[in-house]
């Protein structure tokens, strides 16, 4: 099964702290590292490493960190045939804080934002080629809007998770096969509107994620709740990520949505126990080694 993601690819600057600065505050913090992220390099390991035929599509810069971008989802068995290098833009980073088990992060799109509708033209056969695009919101909301439009056009599935938050119109919400917002961006992307009503309207399209509580979605029926599993992290930088790749995997995979989002929160769990956003996420053989890994999970 072939999965192309269309997203952001950046370098992630790490700070780990036991203070959180107050505004104008200095403090002493505990360990700096870097290490690869952007959402759509991050999903793109992810799933290449749970067994998918995985390519990328987006936009690096020449500097030397778009090298070592590159560098490291090849390795990582990502196809970057559809990235392009642009000369008038750094490649993207983010700049996260690592405090009281848990982020928070400054993203710099910069070379991200190039990738513009216009260039859809470079990697629309990677697209007619995909059973699945994932989509985030680190590039362009335009960008975004045209491949769900031509995917829809093509019938190909589409899975966005509408990170950072921002608003979408109501007929591109239509049009993606699956939403995966979380509890704040849902609010965002909702206002006004209680999270019973909206998992209603969009039953099986809609998975809201909830951190340490799991997940949840509305089956036609009812809504159902799958548990996270309990671990203790290390580092919850591309926990989110994991989840959206995994649970992607388990889908194409025939697994029901219940069953799909228990692999991705047991996935998520896994990926929390590694340093950095793509340091934990498991290989399929690492899912299997778990004790709570399902025999019924017949994974091709």
């Amino acid at each position: 099964m072939k999965i192309t993601v269309v997203g952001s690819m950046s370098t992630d600057f790490v700070v780990t702290t036991t203070i959180k600065p107050n505004q104008g505050e200095t403090v002493f913090g505990e360990k700096f590292a870097t290490a690869f992220g952007g959402k759509g390099a991050n999903q793109a390991v992810a799933a290449s490493r749970l067994g998918m035929e995985v390519a990328i599509a987006g936009a690096v810069g020449t500097d030397d960190f778009g090298v070592a971008i590159l560098n490291n989802l090849i390795e990582n068995g990502v196809d970057v045939a559809c990235v392009e290098r642009v000369t008038h833009a750094e490649s993207g980073s983010a700049h996260i804080v690592l405090y009281d088990n848990d982020n928070s992060i400054i993203v710099i799109p910069a070379a991200n934002n190039e990738v513009k509708p216009e260039t859809i033209k470079k990697f629309t056969q990677q697209l007619l080629s995909s059973d699945l695009v994932i989509l985030q919101n680190e590039i362009p909301q335009n960008t975004n809007e045209a491949i769900i439009d031509f995917c829809w056009e093509h019938g190909i599935k589409t899975l966005l998770n509408p990170a950072p938050a921002r608003f979408i119109a109501d007929e591109y919400i239509k049009k993606v096969t699956y939403l995966t917002p979380n509890e704040h961006e849902s609010a965002i992307m909702f206002p006004d509107q209680s999270r019973s009503e909206i998992l209603a309207k969009y039953p099986n399209k809609l998975v809201i994620t909830l951190g340490a509580m799991g997940a949840i979605y509305h089956d036609g029926k009812k809504e159902e709740i799958v548990p996270a599993f309990e671990v203790q992290p290390v580092d919850t930088t591309g926990a989110g990520d994991t989840f959206n790749a995994a649970m992607a995997t388990a889908l194409l995979q025939g697994l029901k949505m219940s069953e799909a989002l228990r692999f991705a929160n047991l996935a998520a769990a896994i990926s929390v126990q590694g340093f950095g956003a793509q340091g934990g996420m498991p290989t399929l053989e690492k899912m299997k080694e778990q004790s709570q890994y399902e025999k019924t999970w017949h994974f091709k």
